[in-house]
């Protein structure tokens, strides 16, 4: 199926000339106006004031994968050993490269060594709700799991098991759907669920979008003000909008071949960000880097989490 529409996405030059090995878990702050995101084999937090230009990095000592913003302005982090509270309000100096004093809230009991969390973001309630993964993906082992964190600082047991590379984490406008991804080669698929907002507990897993059908493989995502989804295609340099009904119809084009993961931004809602991963060989001269469209419509607000950090 072919998009109606097709848009062009831009370099984000302040972002820094330097790109990322594996750029992901863009977070809009509308306090600050500022946006964040991670690199995570660089084990690094970028926030950046697209107005003004000032950049920042924090340096962690795990790999980071995802991050959330907390009532405090402090961040969880999902690392490689579990979720941790990052205090940014405290150690974070403009322009240059900070080193973040981390504590664990909460852990999962890994099954395998080497594994760490993947894609995280809040639920509507602000739960923090995250998957996690072996880190060698060439094994293809389904022991990755989705945990939720609740308000009270309590990890859940594992609500969906069995993935291999978890992504496509988003919920509807309502917080009554949940959709969720599997990125590996051999699953290809989004889901839907239904989503108890009581509880935090998905049921009813359903195919949402076949990527066997549409070009690249699922990766992070963002949902609209009317309920759409838009998700990377990671390896065809797309993002893709998707109906709440599951039907293709708008893509963006990224100059990075392997687009990771989407948010909304700026003061309106109205940008969309898109960060971007750069393969060990292969490379062109933007993969790594963040970019910026104006897709015609505007964001949901990105929840944030309603625990104590």
């Amino acid at each position: 199926m072919s998009a109606t529409a097709s848009l062009c996405a831009e370099r984000v030059e302040a972002a820094g000339p330097l790109p990322s090995s594996l750029g992901e878990s863009p977070v809009w702050n509308s306090t600050q106006n500022s946006l964040y995101w991670v690199d995570i084999p660089g084990k690094k937090i970028f926030s950046l004031q697209p107005e003004s230009g000032v950049r920042t990095e924090w340096v962690l000592p795990e790999r980071v994968a995802c991050i959330a913003f907390g009532p405090g302005g402090g961040l969880l982090a999902g690392l490689e050993t579990g979720l941790f509270s990052v205090p940014l309000s405290e150690i974070g100096c403009a322009d240059e490269v900070n080193h973040a004093q981390v504590r664990k809230l909460a852990a999962p009991d890994f099954p395998l060594p080497n594994m760490r969390f993947n894609d995280g973001r809040c639920d509507r309630q602000g739960r923090f709700v995250a998957g996690t993964m072996l880190q060698d993906v060439s094994a293809a082992r389904p022991v990755g799991a989705l945990y939720c964190l609740d308000i009270e600082g309590n990890l859940s047991k594992p609500v969906v098991d069995s993935l291999i590379v978890p992504n496509g984490l988003s919920w509807s406008p309502c917080g009554r759907t949940m959709y969720l991804a599997d990125s590996h080669a051999s699953r290809c698929v989004v889901w839907a669920f239904d989503y108890n907002i009581e509880t935090g507990e998905p049921s009813n897993r359903r195919v949402f979008a076949d990527f066997r059908s549409h070009a690249g493989r699922p990766d992070g995502a963002a949902i609209d003000a009317d309920g759409c989804y838009w998700i990377c295609a990671l390896d065809a340099g797309r993002v893709l909008r998707f109906t709440p009904q599951g039907k293709l119809d708008r893509e963006i084009v990224v100059p990075a071949g392997r687009p990771t993961m989407c948010a909304f931004g700026g003061p309106n809602l109205d940008t969309l960000y898109i960060t971007s991963m750069r393969p060990e060989f292969g490379a062109n001269e933007h993969d790594g880097h963040i970019f910026v469209a104006l897709p015609g419509v505007t964001g949901f607000p990105e929840c944030t989490y309603q625990g104590a950090l």
